[in-house]
């Protein structure tokens, strides 16, 4: 069962393609990451699948409704934060939690009861009464995904919802989304914080110019780019001039005494090259590995109209 599925999605404003036949599938109770550079089209997407602006065409089917001709039942299985928060300053914590379950047509007993489980689940009971403008960017930030909550979404829209937060407050978020996946809820994230993907993502697809041009997980992502490397540093100019006799596809730092021998980071090509040092009797004096990460993918997947779709199974 698929908590979104989308077909053939596009969207325009006047001759700016923003949207070119979009094809994304999202399993229930995980996390996908939809990453692009800025313009790629991810806040389109998220305005789109949430309702709030219409595709040119496609369809799309979020908690088995149709998009389009069920619009009302997706807003009843949705929630979104945004990018910038919702979260009203003039008004307590509490009182924000309320007014969304105002908004959601809870009775007043039912609101409260929700509003204080939300304050204990996101670790705001000593400011519930506290106003919101008096609130750290991380309680802002928590505060506003409780609210989008009120209303238990089975499918949550969650774009680049730690912008701008110090690194404890976005771990912080990390954990609270790791746990409403945990409970059931499937999480549709766009960040630019690749790591955030990385940490939190299921799957992860990378949008180029209103295209899909990737898509898998993190692991199947990075194994298809070159760029893992092992670093080798030595003591001497000889033991740098041996190693590069005995190893030909290595790059040559002089100045560094080090060379870059290409690998895919699996711990066969690393014994594979100790051996050979070990039979010529060449010291190094420090050795490190480095794999290809998710910046490494995005930038050779984004920025090229030309790309296309890398297809993972």
């Amino acid at each position: 069962m698929s908590a979104i599925s989308v077909t053939g999605l596009r969207k325009s404003y006047g001759d700016h393609v923003v949207l070119d036949g979009l094809d994304l599938t999202v399993p229930r109770g995980t996390v996908f990451s939809l990453l692009g550079a800025n313009g790629a089209g991810k806040t389109t997407t998220v305005r789109i699948l949430s309702t709030l602006i219409n595709a040119d065409a496609g369809e799309a089917r979020i908690d088995g409704h149709d998009l389009t001709r069920e619009a009302d039942a997706v807003r009843a299985a949705i929630g979104v934060t945004g990018q910038f928060s919702a979260v009203d300053s003039l008004l307590t914590g509490e009182e924000n939690l309320l007014l969304m379950a105002d908004l959601h047509h809870l009775a007043r007993r039912d609101g409260k009861r929700r509003a204080a489980e939300l304050l204990e689940q996101f670790d705001l009971v000593d400011a519930a009464r506290k106003p919101a403008s008096t609130y750290s960017g991380g309680m802002r930030r928590r505060l506003d995904l409780a609210m989008t909550l009120v209303g238990s979404p089975r499918v949550i829209f969650l774009d680049e919802p730690t912008t701008g937060l110090d690194p404890r407050s976005r771990r912080t978020m990390w954990q609270i989304v790791r746990d409403l996946v945990a409970g059931g809820v499937t999480i549709f994230l766009t960040t630019q914080y690749l790591e955030e993907a990385d940490e939190l993502a299921d799957r992860i697809a990378v949008l180029d110019n209103g295209k899909l041009v990737a898509e898998g997980t993190a692991d199947e992502l990075k194994r298809r780019i070159p760029g893992g490397h092992i670093r080798l540093r030595f003591a001497d100019p000889g033991g740098l001039d041996s190693a590069m006799g005995l190893l030909g596809d290595a790059t040559r730092d002089g100045d560094a005494l080090a060379l870059r021998v290409p690998s895919d980071g699996s711990l066969r090509s690393l014994k594979t090259l100790i051996d050979r040092l070990d039979d010529r009797a060449v010291e190094v004096e420090e050795l490190s590995v480095h794999t290809t990460d998710l910046d490494d993918v995005f930038l050779a997947l984004t920025g090229n109209a030309k790309n296309e779709k890398v297809a993972i199974r």
